[in-house]
């Protein structure tokens, strides 16, 4: 059976080894995770194979990523997930509660921060993260910015860029002044994940695959509190000014952590450039790069696609993340 193939599990339920709860942050506002103890080496009755933190994008939730936690956790990771303040089941930042909305991308930070030092103490070694679109955004930002110590990074259709035309900087500018002539906490489009998209067009911007796409639809019926729509006036803003941080002069270049990039060439939200152009500044980068054939959300790809993804991610951590020989006492 190749990597991640459909069918190893329903997608539809939390699986049986995985465990919800609450974590409280330092100021005590409860954020949600989901975690998969580690399972010992399918060779023998050592530790477990090290574990794995994933950090899901904007409007996102971990539910829609079953597949990919449960298959990690059984080749031998202890896996968690956690959701951004503010999203999913872990409350809104907006009296609006369809709205994603931030006031800076730094309480984000400063959630993952405090969240990894916890997690590394608890869990075996090595610890890597992966995050998708706005998580891969603020994993690299965390990473770049010393906050978190991962020994690898898996970002997958990264958050390093959009598709509007024109200078970050100058984009920038304009959102504030959306910012400053109006509710900040409005929304900045109407629906969907980008401007001048329809529900109907939705699943032509995330994954070929019906089924997976239905997914969604399902758990925002059994799970209501997991919808979101559109972002802020604010959180673009926000979004911008974070990018512009990254932009920093030889802020990715100190970064000695390897990074695995992959994206999607014709992604319909992110950059793939701008993907490019941060592998490039890398100095351990791994940049893998898919066409037509993929969309957005590559994890949950038609299983043409996804399990080539799920193959290269195995790769990239079996040789940059490889077990160690002891694991720290839980």
């Amino acid at each position: 059976m190749e990597s991640g193939r459909a069918g190893v599990m329903d997608r539809r339920v939390i699986p049986a080894a995985a465990t919800e709860a609450m974590w409280a942050a330092a100021d005590g506002w409860t954020i949600r995770r989901i975690d998969w103890p580690g399972v010992p080496l399918p060779d023998g009755d050592g530790p477990p194979r090290g574990s794995i933190l994933f950090l899901p994008g904007r409007g996102d939730f971990y539910e829609k990523y079953l597949e990919s936690l449960d298959y990690w956790h059984n080749e031998g990771w202890r896996v968690t997930a956690l959701d951004w303040r503010g999203q999913a089941g872990s409350g809104r930042l907006s009296a609006h509660p369809d709205l994603g909305h931030i006031s800076d991308f730094s309480v984000w930070i400063d959630d993952l921060a405090a969240f990894w030092a916890q997690w590394v103490e608890q869990t075996p070694a090595p610890h890597v993260i992966i995050g998708h679109s706005m998580g891969g955004h603020l994993v690299l930002r965390s990473v770049a910015e010393k906050k978190i110590n991962p020994v690898a990074v898996v970002l997958s259709a990264p958050m390093l860029g959009f598709l509007t035309p024109g200078p970050n900087r100058v984009l920038h500018k304009v959102a504030q002044a959306m910012c400053r002539i109006g509710d900040p906490e409005r929304a900045a489009w109407k629906i969907s994940e980008k401007p001048g998209t329809t529900l109907a067009a939705r699943n032509t911007l995330l994954t070929h695959d019906e089924a997976r796409y239905a997914d969604e639809a399902h758990w925002k019926v059994a799970r209501p509190y997991l919808g979101m729509g559109p972002g802020t006036w604010r959180w673009v803003e926000r979004a911008y000014a974070s990018l512009l941080a990254l932009d920093a002069p030889g802020l990715l270049e100190s970064v000695e952590i390897p990074v695995l990039l992959v994206s999607a060439k014709y992604d319909g939200l992110v950059s793939s450039k701008a993907t490019e152009t941060a592998a490039r500044r890398l100095p351990r980068a791994q940049l893998n790069v898919w066409g037509r054939e993929a969309r957005h959300e590559l994890l949950r790809e038609v299983d043409a696609v996804r399990d080539k993804v799920v193959r290269t991610i195995d790769d990239f951590l079996d040789r940059l993340a490889p077990p160690v020989d002891e694991a720290p006492a839980a």
